[in-house]
């Protein structure tokens, strides 16, 4: 992980990005990667540095795509992103050409989680707990993603009263801020561990009831 003090992205990291949209292939990359690895992911390294006190131990992922079962063969993802302590207190942010988003949550949840995330919804109290947490984030700003059925999963009354959070088979917040005059300084640190802290009412909540 990169060691140098976070400063922001360089204006160059969206020049980057744009050019990689443009041209997703191999040829772009290897052309560009000084642009990448100075602009792009070496402040990533340096925003989860940055953060690794607070949040714990972060991770860059790789720039690659996994083309093996996708009909898109584009070699590059067009963003980095980059989680740091998922499954506790921290979350995921993601960089490109549109600007930086921040996000925070369960991304993930097993046959076994699923199933007491939906009875910690459903019952008393914890499942309105979690209806006062999700309502406070989403007076904040945050949207909220997982929603994945279109229908309560058998089981529940379809008139339950949090019929929408049983709906999730995940359940995570996120703040997109788009292109931001302080992206280029370390201020745009602070707006990423601000939704992080943000979340941390629903991670404890997960922590206690679903972990």
């Amino acid at each position: 992980m990169g060691g140098g003090e976070f400063q922001g992205w360089p204006e160059h990291f969206q020049e980057f990005f744009i050019g990689l949209q443009l041209d997703n292939s191999k040829r772009y990359f290897e052309a560009n990667r000084k642009v990448y690895q100075e602009s792009v992911r070496a402040p990533m390294e340096a925003l989860l540095t940055s953060l690794q006190e607070e949040f714990g131990p972060g991770k860059v992922f790789r720039a690659n795509r996994d083309i093996r079962f996708s009909a898109d063969k584009s070699p590059y993802k067009t963003n980095i992103a980059a989680d740091c302590g998922m499954g506790g207190h921290g979350g995921y942010v993601s960089l490109d050409a549109k600007g930086l988003t921040a996000a925070a949550g369960r991304y993930e949840l097993d046959k076994e989680g699923l199933e007491k995330y939906r009875a910690a919804a459903a019952a008393e109290p914890s499942g309105s707990k979690l209806g006062a947490i999700v309502e406070r984030l989403e007076k904040k700003g945050y949207e909220l993603g997982g929603e994945d059925l279109k229908r309560v999963p058998p089981g529940f009354p379809a008139d339950h009263p949090r019929a929408r959070l049983l709906r999730h088979k995940r359940l995570y917040i996120w703040k997109s801020f788009g292109l931001q005059p302080w992206l280029g300084s370390a201020a745009a640190r602070d707006r990423v561990a601000e939704v992080w802290r943000d979340a941390r009412p629903l991670d404890d909540w997960f922590s206690q009831h679903v972990a």
